[in-house]
């Protein structure tokens, strides 16, 4: 499994010491099955949780300090729950700080809180993180990585932006702006509105609002354009015919253009 694809553990401390401890800790026992993310700024890490949202990235654990200077740890908790929801989420707290991690339990729906420091990792941290990611990985369901698609069902441009994706071959997910919760997601995420659909949203984050086939053939890597301004052959249409007479002028040595109006 390529590093990029796995679950997230995304760790946050204001305390460089106490975050490379915490760290070390995770990247010790989770690194095989999980990509560890640390971060000393909240306002960074809710940054950067919203370009992992848009990058198809999914978080399995939020673990984050309670005191910080840029804003609690009970609140940061809480506005990661907004682009990660299903993601656990554990508090860690000083023994003056208890309190307030018990009362976040119940009105933030924290999953637990960790005292510090939690030597030894063998009994006061990992068997609670395993307990909260096997939790975590009876519900989840590995994201779509590819290109999705959403729009309106019956909506011309998103029938012709389909079945030119599904006639070349290029996977994708439609998301059915009307029935499915994702694609309003994305929209919110992307500060899209419904008036820009149907929306094409690439792996790597980037997105085309209502764009045009050629457009989207020139993001996926085809040609959409001749390169050359003279052509000894030109063939229209790439069925069975036009596909082999191209094949057969290549052979020879003709420069030759194959123009197809949908896909070969």
């Amino acid at each position: 499994m390529a590093d990029e694809r796995k679950p997230i553990i995304f760790s946050i401390d204001d305390d460089p010491q106490v975050l490379r401890s915490l760290r070390r800790d995770l990247r010790g026992e989770y690194r095989r099955d999980y990509r560890i993310i640390s971060t000393e700024s909240a306002k960074e890490g809710l940054e950067a949780l919203v370009e992992l949202k848009k990058k198809g990235e999914v978080v399995a654990l939020f673990i984050s300090d309670q005191r910080m200077p840029e804003m609690l740890g009970v609140e940061f908790l809480e506005r990661a729950k907004e682009i990660f929801p299903k993601a656990k989420r554990v508090l860690l707290t000083a023994y003056s700080d208890t309190d307030a991690a018990i009362k976040a339990i119940n009105e933030v729906q924290l999953d637990y809180y960790l005292m510090k420091p939690w030597d030894p990792p063998t009994e006061k941290l990992y068997p609670i993180l395993n307990d909260l990611l096997e939790e975590w990985q009876v519900d989840y369901r590995p994201v779509f990585r590819g290109i999705k698609i959403a729009g309106y069902q019956y909506s011309p441009k998103s029938h012709n932006l389909k079945d030119f994706l599904a006639g070349n071959l290029v996977p994708y997910q439609w998301l059915d702006i009307e029935q499915n919760d994702e694609a309003e997601n994305l929209l919110q995420l992307h500060q899209l509105d419904r008036k820009q659909l149907p929306a094409v949203f690439f792996e790597d984050g980037s997105i085309l609002s209502n764009p045009s086939v050629q457009e989207v053939a020139t993001r996926v890597g085809l040609q959409p354009k001749a390169q050359s301004d003279l052509y000894d052959v030109v063939i229209i249409g790439a069925g069975p015919a036009g596909l082999a007479a191209a094949v057969y002028g290549g052979s020879e040595g003709l420069k030759t253009l194959l123009i197809e109006k949908r896909a070969p």
